[in-house]
């Protein structure tokens, strides 16, 4: 079937998510033999929607990806909505944006805007947008005539709430709206391409608590997040639905003040998808080892930690960790490092981040650099800027 030229380059787009994010990919088939028709023993779990799992921020960013458990700030509406009701300002807004995949597309963005509101000393709530434009598209008709652009983009609007439960406790709430436009409409096979839309939930806790440490004042901080808890999208009508990427995130993140003017942070991430896993199958689509991954989100969610093929060990595979050190100067300039691990056999991301920032008065300035491990990586040299302010006093 010959495909429009504008879908083709879509599908170029699909196949940068696929190398960024090797989750999109399909299940395992073997052979006869019961190995892998590839050869491989890879086998990613497939999402919807994975611009929902990509740090926004410019301060996490260069941690290796932690955040679920650092010190509050407005950004926590993407990391643990939760924070939001130990933030220390009245009124502080962000915004973020980074140039994404440039090793092979020259115009597409990731924005985030977030916004958070001390109500009380108990109570504060929160709203964000994620915006991830995938460029320009030419348009043509069959006969090669120019009709157009398009530009396919994908976007998250948020709301969050959280509650302070005496001093050291938090519970937040957020609720999702999701919407993914792939295509202006283009048919494949009789089937029209339409936007995706959905909907979603993040249920967060945060505990912290002061003390001492090796003979300094410490703060420890412990925190998790479900996020991304909701429907199935789908890109045609009648068609396959596919699972929003439903992630456990579990972090802990420990301070030391080593005098009035200098302190440093610890943070460390375990994230883990709550969608099932495929199974491998054999040429005729027969499972061989594992369950069939074509389940409820009830059912994927609480059967996600004991369906895949190769048992525990795979499980234990499809942790993901980020650490990160924070180093703060008079809080007014940062220095940051970290790294992230994923397995080889379930996407292979592994990469070193680098970052600073400085505060001046109410002005936050983040930025943060990646450095991949694996050579020519779609992500490496990946930069992320944030800009914050804060109104309204404390």
């Amino acid at each position: 079937m010959n495909l429009p030229k504008h879908f083709i380059r879509l599908i170029i787009y699909l196949v940068a998510f696929v190398v960024l994010y090797p989750a999109t990919t399909a299940a395992q088939v073997v052979g006869a033999g019961g190995t892998n028709t590839n050869g491989s023993s890879a086998n990613a779990i497939p999402t919807a929607v994975p611009f929902l799992t990509v740090s926004p921020d410019s301060r996490s960013g260069a941690l290796g990806d932690a955040g679920v458990a650092l010190s509050p700030d407005v950004n926590a509406n993407y990391w643990n909505p939760s924070k939001l009701a130990f933030i220390e300002d009245k009124t502080s807004l962000s915004l973020s944006y980074s140039p994404w995949l440039r090793h092979l597309l020259p115009d597409v963005n990731l924005a985030y805007l977030s916004f958070a509101k001390k109500i009380d000393d108990r109570n504060a709530f929160g709203a964000s947008l994620r915006y991830f434009n995938l460029g320009t598209i030419e348009l043509f008709d069959q006969y090669q005539s120019a009709q157009g652009t398009y530009q396919p983009n994908e976007f998250s609007i948020d709301g969050s709430y959280a509650r302070k439960f005496g001093t050291n406790f938090s519970l937040g709430l957020t609720l999702r709206y999701i919407h993914s436009s792939l295509s202006n409409g283009a048919f494949v096979e009789g089937q029209q391409i339409k936007a995706a839309n959905g909907v979603a939930t993040d249920v967060s806790l945060y505990y912290t608590s002061k003390g001492q440490q090796f003979g300094r004042d410490a703060t420890f901080a412990f925190g998790t997040n479900i996020s991304n808890i909701g429907t199935k999208i789908g890109y045609t009508d009648g068609g396959q639905k596919y699972s929003l990427p439903t992630n456990l995130k579990i972090g802990a993140a420990n301070t030391w003040f080593l005098d009035e003017y200098n302190q440093v942070t610890l943070a460390l991430d375990l994230n883990k998808l709550l969608v099932p896993t495929p199974p491998i199958r054999d040429a005729n689509g027969n499972i061989i080892s594992g369950k069939d991954d074509n389940r409820s989100v009830v059912s994927g969610i609480f059967g996600s930690f004991s369906d895949a093929p190769g048992g525990f060990s795979e499980e234990l595979k499809e942790i993901s960790y980020s650490t990160g050190l924070e180093y703060w100067y008079n809080k007014q300039f940062a220095l940051r490092a970290g790294y992230f691990y994923e397995n080889p056999d379930k996407g292979n991301r592994q990469y070193l981040t680098l970052g600073a920032g400085l505060k001046y008065n109410d002005i936050d300035i983040d930025f943060s650099y990646l450095i991949s491990d694996q050579q020519q990586s779609p992500l490496a040299n990946t930069l992320r800027f944030s800009l914050g302010y804060k109104f309204g006093g404390k």
